[in-house]
């Protein structure tokens, strides 16, 4: 605005000279002052008015430790050459780097380039809108096109390959049957029924569809396996550490899109994001052993996770967690006076606390007495800046002959969730 106020100015200058001293080059110098704004204006918004962003994003889901690639072509489909072109992205995914400057973009033709971003943070984050701005050859005039088409990116928590995990002694895989009909294709067939719209093929008992003359298909009961559920504590009392990553340096940041850095990727020095590695870790490891699994938090709401398995659960899972934060205002040994007293006797616990309040774990020892059976993912919150008390949670779990895996800020979280202690033993499973 400043060049368009100086030249307006000039413009004026010319105009008052001409009318005080009937000059005809004062008048000329203010026709071409008057002629330039006019060809340079329309030249601005003519140039932009033709040009068309088009966003690809290769996926819609990524996880903690990969990276992300957009592709952006812009398009000039009028005639008028565009000078500079600056498109400027607002998405909110840390360390995403999509804006671009061209230089020069004539008529009928397009500009391509590549935006990749190492994901370092979970979350659902938004991508765009886009401001696109461009101008005349003498820069006189800024125009913006404001593109509020916005999707969303959803970047999964991190997880953890297990060897295995610690289950309570004595703890068989099998089971009682539990009498309850399942979509899947299980070993227990229960009987058989008429064929419903949506049936399977591979479910017809051909025998029976035989000797009945219609259709007949299998029913399923589960596997006699108890449910496992994940018990995560994000009561906001209880976290420490800060869960931001810190800044990456520029040469950092190529070497790790570049897959040149350490093949673990470090967790921020934060109980919550801990804890939720843990939980997305240990979830994948029973999902991936076709278990049964479901989840139980509160963070800014509650969150119900029914349980189910496959790999369409494991997504459910990583979906949830991705987005639950220690906001809650339930603290851990309420949550599960609250959430267990519906849970079928045989099931598993896993409970993922840094709480130091002891309180919890003799909530876990009637839990155990009532027929359920649990283990504690315990860390240590004192190592992340917190307050102690941990030994005492673990005196009180190992009284109780709960397997405790204990986690410590800067572990890594593979072997420390395949130890347990129980009693004073460690055991590694």
């Amino acid at each position: 605005m400043t060049r368009v106020r100086t030249v307006v100015i000039i413009g004026l200058a010319a105009l008052f000279l001409g009318l005080a001293t009937s000059r005809t080059p004062f008048f000329t110098v203010f026709y071409a002052v008057v002629l330039v704004l006019l060809v340079t204006y329309f030249w601005a918004r003519l140039a932009l008015s033709r040009v068309q962003l088009v966003r690809q994003t290769r996926t819609r889901r990524a996880q903690v430790g990969s990276t992300l690639s957009e592709t952006f072509t812009i398009r000039n489909r009028g005639l008028i050459r565009n000078m500079w072109v600056e498109v400027d992205d607002e998405s909110d995914l840390p360390g995403h780097h999509a804006s671009h400057i061209i230089s020069s973009l004539s008529g009928k033709s397009e500009y391509t380039w590549k935006a990749r971003t190492f994901c370092r943070e979970r979350g659902r984050f938004r991508l765009g809108p886009i401001t696109l701005t461009s101008g005349d050859p003498f820069g006189l005039f800024r125009i913006k096109y404001h593109l509020a088409h916005t999707s969303n990116i959803v970047v999964y928590p991190n997880t953890v390959p297990l060897r295995s995990f610690p289950l309570p002694i004595g703890m068989l895989p099998g089971g009682d049957a539990l009498r309850r009909r399942t979509h899947y294709i299980t070993t227990n067939a229960s009987g058989v029924r008429d064929y419903a719209p949506g049936d399977p093929f591979n479910r017809i008992h051909w025998k029976s569809t035989a000797r009945k003359d219609r259709l007949i298909v299998k029913e399923f009961e589960l596997d006699p396996l108890a449910d496992v559920w994940l018990i995560l504590d994000l009561w906001s009392g209880a976290h420490y550490g800060d869960r931001r990553m810190p800044d990456i340096d520029l040469d950092d940041m190529e070497l790790l899109l570049q897959k040149k850095a350490l093949p673990h990727y470090a967790l921020p020095a934060s109980s919550e994001e801990y804890a939720i590695c843990a939980a997305a870790s240990i979830g994948q490891f029973f999902l991936r052993r076709d278990r049964t699994l479901g989840l139980m938090a509160i963070g800014q709401r509650r969150e119900m996770l029914q349980a189910d398995r496959g790999e369409r659960q494991l997504e459910k899972l990583l979906e949830t967690l991705a987005v639950l934060r220690a906001q809650g205002q339930v603290p851990f040994e309420e949550l599960l006076y609250r959430e267990t007293p519906a849970l079928p006797r045989g099931s598993t616990l896993v409970l993922i606390t840094p709480s130091p309040v002891p309180k919890w774990a003799q909530v876990a020892r009637h839990l155990k007495r009532s027929g359920l059976h649990v283990t504690a993912v315990v860390l240590d919150i004192h190592s992340f800046g917190g307050p102690p008390g941990t030994e005492n949670v673990i005196a009180e779990l190992a009284a109780s002959g709960i397997p405790i895996s204990l986690v410590r800020n800067g572990d890594q979280l593979e072997e420390s969730l395949s130890t347990a202690k129980f009693g004073s033993a460690q055991v590694v499973a």
